[in-house]
């Protein structure tokens, strides 16, 4: 004959029991939601304001020669070329440092996981989205016109 098992729920035991288990939905349910509260960090990029080389005054323009900068939050860089002179931008510690999403240039998207430089040959633009990763002060600028004063930074934290 089999005995039948009645558990004793007024036990400490089972309250113990009880209370454990309806911890582990709740603590899954907190880490889910918390993750998720983060959301994605490329999205809704703050618009700096537009990178221009060279000008009317002056070939070795730059329009800007500072871009302050928080980790974690989302950016889009506009480097607009006056085509007065071949302008090859670079910045290697900055492109280091950063969480590149997309180039956009020409009418195309370029989905790329790093920069070395962008060369503009004559007049136009590209777009870079981007979120910095690490902070610090990284410098850019347009290789081999340093001299005429085509030198930045980007400053990062």
């Amino acid at each position: 004959m089999l005995k039948s098992y009645k558990p004793n729920f007024s036990s400490k035991k089972w309250q113990h029991r009880l209370a454990s288990l309806c911890a582990i939905p709740l603590i899954y349910f907190s880490l889910l939601t918390s993750a998720e509260a983060q959301g994605d960090l490329t999205r809704k990029p703050i618009a700096l304001a537009d990178l221009r080389l060279g000008s009317d005054v002056s070939d070795y323009a730059m329009s800007l020669k500072r871009y302050e900068l928080k980790t974690g939050q989302a950016y889009k860089l506009k480097i607009i070329s006056s085509g007065l002179k071949e302008y090859a931008i670079e910045a290697p510690e900055f492109f280091t440092a950063i969480y590149l999403r997309k180039v956009e240039a020409g009418g195309m998207e370029i989905k790329a996981t790093s920069l070395v430089q962008l060369e503009f040959e004559e007049e136009g633009e590209a777009e870079i989205f981007f979120v910095p990763i690490k902070p610090g002060d990284f410098k850019f600028y347009s290789r081999g016109l340093e001299g005429k004063g085509m030198v930045g930074e980007f400053v990062v934290r």
